[in-house]
């Protein structure tokens, strides 16, 4: 039997590549022109906080996300809260590292039961990984998995142009305004904005709104525009944004 071309999943790899690919693209990631709010430690669905790289690895995607809540679930364990991940969201990568005993007679133990009485006793270390959504992307979550409303910003809220607000209403793309993330979700085709008055300067508010509106002219009902499969850094990627910064 042929043995499967199908490269096997590397979880190092794919978070090394992702660390990668964020320090390349410089600090502006890390800028935005709206408040995007803080929050603390990454924690697991029952309270626990996330130590190691997993802790820089959600707190770093938190940022680059805007999320607002600090909790990281699996599909299983939301879908446990009877709630769901919203179309269209995509998982990110945690792993988790273990080790476990095997005797001589080739029986395994977990390392915690110490119980060496085998001299031949081998330890392997391992590492699993899997995938978890924050609470952002869930919907029909418990109150109790977002944190209070964060603080009125320091700086006056911005108010809305009246001549551009009335050309943003005039154009038939969805907007919802809601949470710290600006993007467009192409299997609900609707734009996610934050609210105007997370903006110091109203003018960048219609700024990014308009780059999000761009984006949505892709859809097939609209101009149809497929540069092929999309991921950062590759050229697919790099046309469209291209297309929605012209």
């Amino acid at each position: 039997m042929a043995r499967s071309r199908t490269p096997k999943f590397d979880a190092s790899e794919v978070i090394t590549n992702e660390i990668i690919r964020i320090i390349e693209r410089g600090v502006l990631p890390w800028r935005k022109p709206w408040t995007a709010g803080g929050s603390c430690r990454p924690l697991r669905v029952g309270g626990e906080p996330y130590q190691g790289v997993n802790n820089f690895l959600l707190t770093m995607r938190t940022v680059m996300a805007g999320h607002s809540s600090p909790f990281w679930m699996t599909l299983p364990q939301a879908n446990a809260l009877n709630a769901k991940v919203r179309k269209g969201e995509k998982s990110s990568v945690v792993v988790y590292y273990g080790q476990s005993r095997k005797d001589a007679g080739g029986d395994e133990h977990d390392r915690s039961d110490g119980d060496d009485h085998s001299e031949e006793a081998r330890i392997f270390r391992f590492q699993k990984s899997y995938r978890v959504f924050n609470a952002c992307q869930v919907e029909g979550l418990p109150d109790s998995f977002y944190p209070d409303p964060e603080p009125a910003p320091e700086h006056p809220p911005s108010e809305p142009i009246p001549h551009m607000q009335a050309f943003f209403n005039a154009i038939d793309i969805t907007t919802v305004f809601t949470g710290t993330e600006a993007y467009y979700l192409p299997p609900v085709d609707k734009v996610y904005m934050p609210s105007i008055t997370r903006f110091q300067d109203p003018r960048n508010f219609y700024g990014v709104w308009a780059h999000e509106l761009a984006h949505a002219t892709k859809a097939p009902h609209r101009l149809n525009r497929d540069f092929g499969f999309s991921k950062f850094g590759n050229t697919s990627y790099a046309r469209e944004k291209i297309v929605a910064l012209s």
